[in-house]
């Protein structure tokens, strides 16, 4: 017999934005409910794995939390990422063939750099996960599909710069939608053009839609990037009845794209319409990812949609733009974008929208002939409390080269001797550590594997 489909359930009782807001404890309660009552969880094709915690060196391999980890971090987060690490481990233990991490509070909209929560968002479990399984595991080539129906803003910009992993949203046009970014013209950065894939899709878009996006864009693309791992960023806020946007998905139509994607691991983003979607899509993307007949689960409301005319005109232009940027990709000339430099600098305003309070950010990345090249920011926000943080940080990226890590090291130990901000960060993924500096304090955490 074949290895089972992994589940993991981890509601979070304890964490909550607000009692009544959308992202709440009963987005897995109702699944869960389902699961059981259909018998499910009874199937010898599926395994309830427990939720794990984790600590917080994992969280500082990814993100820089400012002032720290444990100023933006709760038990729950620790708890959603720690099932989410306990996942990998099982699939690459072969306990699972793939495996579904429903858990909550959801991540794909925090970014590299952490001032607080936004898009419900503090840290980012997928990411987490990236770098875990690739530094135990030795995995280089790595696949994000994220299906929710927002842009994964987080996820793009903590592999904006890296090559090794292909971040693919689909997404209601941002022009409609919060974060308001994943355009198509987003493709990465100088050192990892076109690993960066944004599909934006018009109001109204069905599964027609999705499937033409489905088999004319992210298969070829993954068949031709060849990841050693897909995982789904697993958003259900494409469903028809969801109250915070405009697509018109159903539960089969998120069945097929499970059956045809064949994610390794997926994990529960966004889905807020908690009694008419979610307990059916789940149990649709368990059924399919478990090889079972998912054709019973049919959703309250359920009709045949019909995509307008102007929508499937659209999508189709958006296919062919897609794919001319992609097969040519490896012909652009990346000076024309980003100029002839060997540092590349980008301006930034990251808005917190739970807090509402605004990060401005100088990014710049060295363009490297040998690696992915070292990356550098300056970031500035007042938090909610009322204090000013103004920090540096260095990432150290996997498969860094001598010079670029020898590099991002001497520009750490510069800024702090100017003296002109309130924290100083090294994160050096490569080399398995992590420095904190605010005054005369310095710390460094060695990362587990």
């Amino acid at each position: 017999m074949s290895l089972p489909t992994g589940l993991i359930f981890f509601p979070a009782f304890d964490w909550s934005i607000s009692p009544t807001h959308p992202e709440r404890q009963e987005r897995l309660l109702y699944t869960r409910d389902q699961l059981f009552e259909e018998g499910i969880m009874d199937l010898p094709q599926i395994r309830e794995l427990s939720a794990a915690t984790t600590n917080l060196k994992q969280i500082y391999r990814t993100h820089i939390c400012v002032p720290n980890a444990g100023e933006q971090v709760t038990d729950a987060h620790l708890v959603a990422v720690g099932s989410c690490l306990k996942m990998a481990d099982a699939f690459y233990g072969k306990e699972i063939k793939n495996g579904f991490v429903l858990v909550r509070p959801p991540g794909h909209h925090a970014m590299w750099v952490v001032h607080g929560n936004r898009g419900f968002c503090n840290i980012n479990n997928e990411a987490i996960m990236v770098n875990y399984i690739r530094s135990k595991y030795g995995v280089k080539k790595i696949a994000i599909v994220d299906t929710d129906v927002h842009h994964g803003d987080g996820t793009q910009d903590i592999f904006h710069h890296d090559p090794d992993v292909l971040c693919i949203s689909f997404h209601q046009d941002p022009q409609t939608l919060y974060p308001g970014t994943g355009f198509i013209h987003e493709l990465g950065g100088p050192t990892a053009f076109a690993s960066t894939i944004n599909i934006p899709l018009p109001p109204g878009t069905t599964d027609q839609g999705v499937q033409m996006v489905m088999d004319h864009v992210i298969m070829p693309i993954l068949e031709d990037f060849e990841p050693e791992l897909i995982i789904n960023s697993a958003g259900q806020d494409n469903h028809f009845t969801d109250p915070l946007a405009n697509l018109r998905m159903t539960a089969a139509g998120y069945a097929r794209l499970n059956e045809q994607l064949k994610p390794h691991i997926a994990v529960l983003e966004g889905g807020y319409a908690v009694e008419t979607a979610l307990p059916y899509v789940n149990t649709a993307i368990t059924l399919a990812m478990a090889g079972l007949d998912y054709s019973f689960v049919r959703e309250p409301g359920l009709e045949e949609f019909t995509q307008s005319e102007n929508a499937t005109r659209s999508i189709k232009r958006t296919i062919s733009q897609l794919m001319d940027l992609w097969k040519n990709r490896k012909k652009v000339d990346l000076d024309k974008i980003f100029g002839t430099d060997r540092f590349y600098s980008r301006q930034r305003n990251i808005y917190y929208d739970t807090e509402g309070f605004s990060d401005t950010q100088k990014e710049i990345v060295y363009r490297c002939s040998e690696c992915s090249g070292y990356l550098q920011v300056d970031s500035r926000a007042r938090h909610p409390n009322g204090v000013q943080y103004h920090i540096f940080a260095v990432k150290v990226p996997f498969h860094c080269c001598p010079r670029c890590a020898k590099m991002a090291q001497e520009a750490f130990s510069q800024e702090i001797d100017k003296n002109t901000h309130t924290h100083y960060y090294l994160q050096d993924i490569g080399g398995q550590e992590f420095h904190m500096v605010w005054g005369n304090n310095h710390q460094i955490i060695y990362f587990e594997e």
